[in-house]
């Protein structure tokens, strides 16, 4: 999975050159043409809304091997492959650090195994039916993308 990556060895230094100083990545889970979304609890940050299974890029890690490891924490998918890189977004942390978060679609092997640890419910979820979410613009975006990239896929293979 490391190589499919490579491409993307520029995204920190250059978010780093524009002031980014915590990284996070996104995995925008596709199963047949539909997204996984995972509902924060009401106690953490941002608690109720519906986000993208993510989390933070440890010192030393590569993208690749922090998406493997958030993925397996938070939902215990199995990974087939990766489908593209969908774009970043900037936010505050909790803290008050800037931080983007990078987006990559993956395809998965079920969407019936969701084992959940740090979320309280997990949707799958189309275009029509995000609608109904509490989500934020930038998972909006990101879904949206995603089921782009996923059809544009389909339709080539």
């Amino acid at each position: 999975m490391s190589e499919a990556y490579a491409a993307y060895g520029s995204l920190i230094p250059l978010a780093q050159r524009e002031g980014i100083v915590r990284f996070v990545v996104g995995a925008v889970v596709a199963h047949q043409e539909k997204v996984l979304l995972l509902r924060r609890r009401q106690e953490d940050f941002k608690g109720g809304i519906y986000e993208l299974p993510s989390g933070v890029v440890e010192k030393g890690e590569t993208l690749a091997q922090a998406l493997a490891r958030e993925i397996e924490e938070e939902t215990g998918l199995e990974l087939l492959r990766i489908k593209g890189y969908i774009g970043s977004f900037d936010y505050l942390s909790k803290s008050g650090r800037a931080t983007r978060q990078l987006n990559f679609v993956f395809e998965v092997a079920a969407q019936s195994q969701v084992r959940l640890t740090e979320h309280d419910n997990h949707v799958w979820v189309n275009q029509a039916t995000l609608a109904e979410l509490t989500v934020t613009d930038e998972t909006r975006l990101a879904v949206a993308s995603a089921l782009f990239l996923v059809k544009e896929i389909q339709t080539r293979e």
